[in-house]
């Protein structure tokens, strides 16, 4: 596991998602336009994933399989003889993958949002499946592929310790297991097609990130890449072509943004590839069969691709004239003959298409949530705001479909609104254009609705990365008022009926806005969000705890005075007596970054001082709501809570909390009409 991977892991501190109330007024009659309901909006897509197998001979995709979420594959040639290979009857599959035999799936599936994934091998064939790390309490994850080896992957398992994760050789025909390396401190491995560990990587007591080469199972005590802690998450290896003699890097330690880079490991020669001076490197496009890069991403505004590679030139020409949205190619078979893409709007479903790269022709299959295509969706508009230092705030804002009256699609509504400022996890993750249900959920019940990369949000260069570190509840909450302020100043937001909402680090502002800036905001939504940073530096998975340093280089030190006198001031728990508009909290019992005591202390303490809340627990989930049964009826109390304090439209609680397993455990009576719907339960 590469720091790129690492950051991936920790880099959530992020999320995994009936009563009348004093409606405001709109900038047109919003009775004429239809309320879209939850369930489509927050239900089990129709069908999602689409992928090919390695051959071509099939495709795969996730769909409900009696309401669950499981793996469906069909033959290339008649999509209609569909049938379901997994059988997940409760929780749902999210990740999966063909391995190169084209017989077997590969899925990772956790129990009750834990985040101890095990890994499952399906044969498409006979329905055999064998549990490849059966091993409790541990987590795997996907290493490396080999198409010259097409039975055995290598996986990322911290069975042994659960702090490291060791590499292991797994086959999966027989789930046969072999040992590859031994973790003895890293945060993770760098490995090549063949299986050989290259690199190791650690963190020093300074920050930055080294990185050793390896032979065997033998780690060179000599640096051979040093990443100073201003670049460790701007830099980071990529990987390996097939033949193993190029390596691929994102670096950001010769500039601001993260550049790709290609070294020769024979010559060390190293070049550089492509470089984005807004946006880092956001992803790349390689070849199936010699691994090259052929093309980059980055994403500033939107996600673009440029070519390196002349040969799939035309095929991406083609691809932008196919659909007007963002292109993901979702898989290449190992011939390079077919793709599969996704087309990514920001209203309207994702589109899959295949594309016959030979007849230079692509066709539609089918889309995520087809009944989106019925109903009227709200664009998206990118915006950049202004902080008050002079940063820009790349953001996206949505409005009601029927507030734009003079008809120009400029952003701005007829007159001002309630609006909900949803913040986003991480921090070390970003807001990005697209179709995003919460933004089209709120828009629909009348509400703008904004999202900002605030400083500290990954994209956008190491110096706005860094100009969030030891910033929290600090200037990176100053750039949500100051957009905030944006939006009242633009006519977008009513001052007075604007609330905030957010998963994780967003939870945690949430947190923060009401105790810091009580003033600022009329009511807030903390979902999974840590309440005090001591606590939650405390109580870390096992497996961060070799990135410690990540967080004492950003967040706050723990073990200097300096570093808990600046945690404690920043933490919302020691500071519920300033709390004074209604907050609405939902946690799950078993996430394993913010663990439910950091819900239950902020709503033990407001209960203490006679503030109301309202606490909403679902035992069966983690950092996060995965459960479509769950996240409907988190969004029918959160719905009816917006309603109350901000003035928007609501679908009645009906039959939301069916299949749930959602409790309430303090202030059901704060919500008009949710203690009736638990009783009905």
């Amino acid at each position: 596991m590469t720091n790129r991977v690492m950051l991936s892991v920790i880099g959530g501190l992020a999320v995994g998602f009936a009563m009348p109330a004093s409606a405001g007024s709109m900038s047109a009659q919003p009775d004429e336009h239809e309320l879209i309901p939850r369930e489509v909006l927050f239900g089990n897509p129709e069908r999602a994933s689409f992928r090919a197998s390695p051959t071509g001979e099939y495709f795969s995709w996730l769909a409900p399989k009696d309401g669950v979420l499981n793996v469906w594959i069909a033959p290339a040639d008649n999509i209609d003889k569909a049938r379901a290979v997994t059988n997940d009857t409760y929780r749902g599959i999210r990740q999966y993958f063909w391995a190169f035999n084209g017989s077997h799936i590969v899925y990772f599936q956790d129990k009750g949002g834990d985040e101890n994934f095990h890994a499952y091998s399906i044969n498409i064939n006979t329905g055999d499946e064998i549990e490849l790390t059966p091993f409790d309490g541990a987590r795997a994850s996907l290493q490396q592929t080999n198409p010259d080896n097409p039975d055995e992957i290598l996986l990322s398992i911290n069975n042994r310790n659960p702090q490291l994760f060791d590499l292991h050789r797994v086959n999966v025909v027989t789930g046969e297991m072999t040992p590859v390396i031994e973790n003895t401190g890293y945060l993770g491995y760098t490995t090549d097609d063949d299986y050989n560990v290259r690199f190791a990587a650690k963190y020093d007591e300074n920050g930055s990130v080294i990185y050793y080469e390896v032979a065997g199972t033998e780690v060179n005590p000599e640096p051979y890449l040093t990443v100073p802690s201003s670049d460790s998450l701007t830099t980071s290896i990529v990987g390996f072509n097939h033949a193993g003699d190029k390596l691929y890097l994102i670096d950001s330690r010769t500039g601001n943004t993260a550049a790709l880079f290609e070294r020769d490991m024979n010559t060390g020669q190293t070049d550089m590839l492509y470089e984005n001076e807004l946006a880092d490197v956001s992803d790349t496009m390689v070849d199936p069969k010699t691994r090259e890069v052929q093309a980059v991403a980055s994403n500033y505004l939107r996600t673009t691709w440029d070519v390196l590679d002349p040969t799939i030139a035309k095929d991406l020409e083609y691809l932008r004239t196919v659909q007007d949205g963002e292109i993901h190619v979702t898989s290449r078979v190992a011939d390079d003959s077919l793709w599969t893409v996704a087309f990514v709007r920001d209203d309207g479903p994702v589109e899959y298409w295949t594309y016959d790269r030979k007849a230079g022709k692509a066709d539609y299959v089918f889309s995520n949530r087809p009944e989106l295509d019925k109903l009227e969706l709200a664009k998206m508009h990118p915006v950049v705001i202004k902080a008050r230092d002079g940063l820009n705030l790349v953001s996206y804002l949505t409005l009601p479909a029927w507030t734009d009256t003079d008809g120009d699609g400029d952003g701005k509504p007829g007159e001002a609104l309630p609006m909900v400022l949803f913040v986003h996890g991480g921090p070390w993750a970003r807001d990005s254009w697209g179709y995003n249900p919460y933004h089209q959920w709120l828009a629909n019940r009348g509400y703008a609705v904004l999202s900002v990369n605030y400083r500290g949000s990954t994209g956008f260069g190491k110096d706005f990365i860094n100009a969030g570190n030891y910033e929290w509840a600090g200037k990176m909450h100053d750039d949500l008022l100051d957009a905030v302020q944006w939006a009242v100043d633009s006519g977008i937001a009513d001052k007075d009926r604007v609330g905030i909402m957010g998963g994780s680090y967003g939870g945690y502002a949430t947190l923060v806005g009401l105790t810091f800036t009580p003033d600022e905001f009329a009511c807030g939504v903390d979902i999974v969000g840590p309440s005090n940073l001591m606590t939650l530096l405390s109580t870390i998975p096992p497996y961060w705890k070799p990135a410690m340093e990540l967080f004492n280089m950003r967040v706050g030190n723990m073990s200097t005075d300096e570093g808990r006198a600046l945690l404690e001031s920043r933490s919302p728990l020691n500071f519920v007596d300033k709390i004074e508009k209604p907050l609405m909290i939902g946690q799950g019992a078993n996430d394993p970054r913010v663990k439910q005591s950091e819900a239950d202390q902020i709503v033990k303490a407001m209960e203490a001082k006679g503030i109301p809340v309202t606490y909403v627990l679902f035992p069966d989930e983690g950092h996060g709501f995965a459960r479509p049964e769950n996240n409907l009826a988190f969004n029918a109390v959160t719905e009816a809570f917006l309603a109350e304090h901000l003035g928007g439209r609501y679908e009645p609680i009906d039959d939301d909390f069916e299949g749930s397993s959602i409790t309430v455990p303090s202030g059901a009576d704060e919500i008009p009409g949710l203690s009736g719907a638990l009783d009905k339960e």
